[in-house]
């Protein structure tokens, strides 16, 4: 994966979740179909932490569940940092568990949000490219 493609109303979805619920970090997952992403998933972040997140398992599985149901694929994983740049820390590359899917990370250290894409295989981490569409 080198690009994908997401619509501007499922970005500023993830956005007012990662603010919603700052000042701890925001997850959730992002379902979609040859790199377009479809649909959000808000996930409970069961770490409640500003540093670190962890998905509820339960939730997680649910949504699993629901996307193979739809016929769509996992194709990013985002999350929030609160306080910190957009970019993976190493808890963030340790646990990247989904080599073919993306990771957006949300920063919001400052006033404007700063949105990074990567992926992240055998602890290499490489940018990707996300464009925002409008529909």
């Amino acid at each position: 994966m080198t690009e994908f493609l997401i619509t501007k109303d499922l970005l500023d979805e993830v956005l007012t979740h990662c603010k919603e619920v700052y000042p701890r970090e925001a997850c959730g997952i992002l379902a979609g179909k040859d790199g377009v992403m479809k649909r959000v998933y808000k996930v409970s972040n069961t770490d409640n932490s500003p540093i670190s997140y962890m998905m509820d398992p339960k939730e997680q599985f649910t949504i699993m569940k629901e996307i193979r149901k739809d016929g769509l694929e996992l194709t990013a994983i985002y999350h929030s940092h609160p306080d910190f740049y957009a970019y993976p820390s190493p808890k963030d590359v340790k646990l990247a568990f989904y080599p073919d899917s993306a990771y957006i990370i949300v920063s919001l250290l400052h006033e404007e949000p700063e949105i990074r894409a990567f992926v992240i295989r055998e602890s290499e981490v490489k940018e990707v490219e996300m464009k925002v569409i409008l529909k």
